[in-house]
Formats: structure tokens, C-alpha cells, sequence
């Protein structure tokens, strides 16, 4: 568990596998103190339910290539829809809500803490499954939260916050091969919207020491694989 002491506002920010330290007696207690998590994808929604339920904190998340589970339902209705079921008594009961909030393709504000998060999940384009795609249709993904983003401008004074993606920007903490190639659509995004962090996992870090934070003019670019708790006391709004 790596942590960055800098001020009041935490976030408990998890991708890729997951995180012995919350899967612990001890995790209501590590991570009373942060005020909501994200996750930049590759976990199963199993996962995100058990954090939502140990730690009772908001949640927020995207699909990355792997484990995309009820990915096309989610997707296409933006979110789990409450499950009803008939009972043997012979009435409705209602499910609980799995697997937080998906901000895939989106851009949310957190009530609470003013947050503007948007969110952009899956890979480069490598072998045609879901979840991929070309420099083009990320491109076309970000251009559809474009009017979003003049709207929160206009009305917050900064267009977003947090840039959450799965996979990474081209250059900075990318990989060789196709599949964990970063995006150059992402570079551009920064350049014009300047969020104060862009948080994505995808490229895993077997070294515990290897760097996983990256400057990129205004925007802190941060792997975090498994996971990382984001400590800052200028993030967030009216």
C-alpha cells in the first residue's frame, strides 16, 4: 500500500488486483478517512461491492479489457439497475445496487466533496474484444463530454478534477506492446482541460519501487496498480 501524505481530501483509488491490506480485518480502520474511492478498472464488481460494504464510502469506477462482467447491460444503461425478485411468500423484494458508480464514458460531481470526475475505461485496440479501442473512437468518446465540460466551466470554474482511465497516456508510464500502449488522444485532452490528476492502472508493477507518478505539464499522471491513496487538500470545489 503506498501512500501520498499531503493533506485532508483521500481517496482510496485501486485497479488491477486486488489489495490484501482490504481484504483485512483492518480496513474499516486504514481507510476510515477516505472520503470515496475509484477504481481504474480490471477488478470484478465482487470487489468493488465488498469495499462499498466495509468501508461505506462512495464509489466510483471504469471497465478495463479484463473482467467485464455485465459489461454490455452496464454499459448500455449506465449502471446497475435495481434487481427485483419474486419471493416464495409472493412478494417483490428488491436487490441491493451492485458494483458503485460507473463513470465510464462520463462525468460525474461528487455531491459531497465536489469532485469533478470524468471517466474514460478500456485499452488500445489488440485483438477486437470489448472494452477496446482506437486512437479515433477515444477520440470520439472524449469529443460526446465535450459540451459537459464547457458546462462545468462555466458553472465550477475549472472544467474536471480527476481524469480516471484504465489505460495510460502515450509516453508516460506506458507500455511497448500494442495492448499497453497508452493513448496520444489522452496527451491532447490534458493539454486543453488540464485536470489536476489523471489516475489509470493497466500496466502493472511487479517492483514496488518503480516509479508509478508522472508530471505532464499541469496534471499529475499516477498508476494505481492495486492500490494507492491519494492525499490532497486543493482538490475539490464548489
Amino acid at each position: 500500500m503506498l501512500k501520498a501524505m499531503i493533506g485532508d481530501m483521500k481517496i482510496l483509488c485501486v485497479a488491477d488486483e486486488t489489495e490484501p491490506l482490504i481484504y483485512s480485518s483492518q480496513a474499516k480502520r486504514l481507510f476510515a478517512d477516505c472520503d470515496l474511492v475509484l477504481s481504474a478498472g480490471d477488478l470484478p464488481i465482487r470487489y468493488y461491492d465488498y469495499i462499498m460494504t466495509i468501508l461505506g464510502k462512495e464509489f466510483f469506477y471504469v471497465y478495463g479489457n479484463h473482467n467485464l462482467e455485465h459489461f454490455d447491460e452496464v454499459m448500455k444503461r449506465g449502471g446497475f439497475d435495481p434487481i427485483v425478485e419474486y419471493s416464495r411468500s409472493g412478494k417483490y423484494r428488491t436487490m441491493p445496487v451492485m458494483g458503485g458508480n460507473l463513470i465510464d464514458g462520463k462525468i460525474v460531481r461528487d455531491k459531497r466533496t465536489g469532485l469533478i470526475i470524468m471517466g474514460l475505461g478500456g485499452s488500445m485496440l489488440y485483438n477486437y474484444g470489448k472494452s477496446q479501442y482506437t486512437e479515433r473512437q477515444m477520440q470520439w468518446r472524449i469529443a460526446r463530454l465535450i459540451p459537459h465540460l464547457i458546462y462545468n466551466k462555466k458553472r465550477y470554474g475549472r472544467y474536471l478534477d480527476i481524469l480516471v482511465t484504465h489505460a495510460p497516456a502515450f509516453g508516460y508510464g506506458d507500455g511497448e506492446d500494442i495492448c499497453h500502449r497508452g493513448f496520444q488522444t489522452f496527451l491532447s485532452f490534458l493539454d486543453s482541460y488540464k485536470p489536476r490528476y489523471m489516475l489509470h492502472g493497466h500496466v502493472h508493477l511487479f517492483d514496488e519501487n518503480a516509479n508509478r507518478i508522472f508530471q505532464y505539464r499541469d496534471t499529475t499522471i499516477i498508476n494505481v496498480y492495486k492500490s494507492y491513496i491519494l492525499d490532497d487538500p486543493l482538490l475539490g470545489g464548489n
